[in-house]
């Protein structure tokens, strides 16, 4: 089985990911800082081993990791080995760790929400209509990012004065440029800042979700305080990355696709369509680290051997000709049936999707509505990854407003 390293500039996800599903449903992977692991690269296989006991979240059934091989400055050990949540154990543990954030997370309290959203995307659209006619606005910088920062900071307590400090140590956090030098002082930065926002709230509880959490504790859940802190931080990363990226994505699709963009605005084709299949086709997370093999695992033709890492490719098995058909490397808004795992399957599917998809859906329609005129201010192929090789995140996305409403300037 031929290895292939990702590269960890993210020049080119749409080839590698190409490379991947060309390596069969298993291939072998490098990652940046030379380690090796298995990447699951097909719709139907991943589906499987999502759900398969064998497949368990224990860095230490790892081979690599018990022999000694993955040094603490590896500029992804936050991803691989980020402390005790739900998002490093099984069964029974993870059950108790994650029923009180889904709880707190389903679709019916995620649409509580909604005004708030609302607020903060008028607000956003009445920043971005008052600067300066004709300049290239960032988007990204400008309305992806601050909306689902604030949205799940809310949720979670976060003061917004943390937010500069948490866009910096987030930013090295995912980066695989960041010098190993580096990486233990930012893990320790982060759990630091996390610890003073739990003691805080523990100090000083309100109706968010870290006060929920921190009572849980104290009322017979048994939460530690690492568990608290963790699923903290989890929480804010996973719950603004992912949705910024999705803004984004869609907004470039669409762009590139103005047929399809003419349809949208026009109601013919509705917008839970357009991010249902920018989820697909472009999706916000390239890959996930990392789940390990308790013993031998067929997977198609191939084996995931016992001990060994395994990666998610979502990057690649969105666009599975074996599951979407013949187009499935193309961008259709109006693809139905559509069912992609973009937010991942079974008992680990992550359970911020309802908000992650509410924010998009509130959005994007009021982005367009507001600057329908809007459009690349740089051709598409000079738009840029940042090198992250589990995010699928541009460095930024210039755009030219036009005049707000469509109107004359």
């Amino acid at each position: 089985m031929t290895r292939i390293a990702l590269d960890p500039f993210v020049r080119d996800l749409d080839g590698e990911s190409a490379a991947l599903r060309a390596a069969g449903p298993l291939a072998e992977v490098e990652l940046p800082g030379g380690v090796h692991v298995y990447a699951v690269t097909r719709h139907a296989e991943a589906r499987a081993l999502l759900t398969d006991s064998r497949v368990v979240k224990d860095i230490n059934v790892w081979n690599a990791w018990r022999r000694g091989e993955i040094p603490m400055d590896w500029p992804l050990i936050g991803l691989a080995n980020p402390g005790r949540s739900m998002l490093t154990v099984d069964g029974a543990d993870h059950r108790r760790l994650r029923t009180l954030v889904a709880q707190a997370l389903t679709v019916k309290r995620v649409e509580r929400l909604r005004a708030g959203i609302e607020a903060l995307t008028n607000a956003s659209l009445e920043k971005l209509a008052a600067l300066p006619a004709g300049q290239p606005v960032d988007l990204k910088a400008e309305f992806a990012y601050p909306l689902p920062m604030n949205v799940i900071s809310e949720l979670m307590g976060v003061d917004a004065a943390d937010h500069p400090r948490l866009k910096e140590l987030f930013e090295k956090f995912f980066s695989t440029q960041t010098p190993p030098e580096e990486v233990p002082q930012m893990m320790a930065d982060l759990g630091t800042l996390f610890t003073k926002i739990v003691d805080d709230k523990r100090a000083n509880p309100g109706d968010d979700l870290t006060s929920a959490l921190i009572a849980a504790s104290e009322n017979g859940d048994h939460l530690t305080d690492e568990e608290i802190v963790n699923t903290l931080q989890l929480i804010i990363a996973a719950g603004h990355e992912t949705t910024i990226s999705l803004i984004v994505n869609v907004v470039e699709a669409l762009q590139t696709h103005p047929e399809q963009r003419k349809k949208v605005l026009n109601g013919e084709i509705p917008w839970d369509g357009v991010i249902e299949e920018t989820l697909r086709w472009n999706t916000p997370t390239s890959h996930v680290l990392i789940r390990f093999a308790t013993e031998d695992i067929e997977v198609g033709d191939k084996v995931l051997p016992k001990g060994e890492g395994l990666i998610i490719s979502f990057g690649a098995l969105g666009r599975d000709e074996e599951q979407y058909g013949p187009t499935a490397g193309e961008f259709d808004a109006a693809r139905t049936p559509n069912r992609h795992i973009a937010f991942g399957h079974g008992p680990h599917v992550c359970p911020g999707a309802a908000l992650s998809r509410l924010e998009a859906g509130i959005a994007l329609p009021a982005l367009y509505e507001r600057f329908p005129e809007l459009d690349l201010a740089v051709p598409a192929s000079e738009l840029r990854n940042k090198p992250i090789v589990t995010q699928n995140d541009l460095y930024e996305l210039p755009v030219e407003l036009g005049c707000p409403f469509g109107g004359d300037a």
